[in-house]
């Protein structure tokens, strides 16, 4: 039998993935041409393994490019805060100085509806709901980058209660172990 779980983006100031606790940390100005650069010098010593290719990458290049065009709206003299820990796992902590996903909760609608269209079968409402598009959104944007992490942050995506930090984790482990979502 077929069992239906909601997945959804949480909102929890307490969360355990907001500790910083020995982790790194390294600020940038936002700039949107340095995502790519900010993300290499975050990665520089990340362990072979944990980068799957370039799927760590692209999930840390989507958060950074989301604090600085959305949350400091490209502005460089707003920062960008980033925490990260490489060790036994990828765990980052990414703060802008923005407004928030002011979107999180219709997001959150949006992606439970595509959910229960997949579960039933029902492709035409399914196509339907291809992609998210806020009142700030454009041409590049979808919301189909968080459906994405959602599934690639096996540990947790959360966001502060301004919406304006997110810790998200990925934990790894040998072929007979199972990875625990919290």
């Amino acid at each position: 039998m077929k069992r239906l779980i909601i997945r959804k983006l949480i909102v929890d100031e307490y969360n355990e993935l907001f500790d910083t606790e020995g982790m790194k940390y390294i600020e940038f100005a936002s700039d949107y041409s340095k995502i790519r650069e900010y993300c290499a010098m975050i990665l520089k010593d990340c362990p072979e393994m944990f980068k799957e290719g370039n799927l760590l990458e692209q999930q840390l290049s989507e958060i950074v490019k989301n604090g600085i065009k959305h949350g400091n709206k490209c502005n460089p003299e707003k920062k960008l805060k980033v925490w990260y820990d490489l060790f036994k796992r990828v765990h980052f902590i990414v703060e802008d100085e923005g407004n928030g996903f002011t979107c999180l909760d219709e997001w959150n609608e949006f992606f439970r509806k595509r959910q229960i269209a997949l579960f039933n079968d029902d492709f035409d409402a399914f196509l339907e709901l291809a992609s998210f598009s806020g009142p700030e959104s454009d041409e590049d944007d979808g919301g189909n980058s968080l459906i994405a992490a959602l599934e690639f942050w096996n540990g947790g995506m959360i966001y502060n209660e301004a919406k304006n930090k997110v810790g998200v984790i990925r934990w790894f482990h040998s072929g007979s172990e199972k990875s625990s979502i919290k």
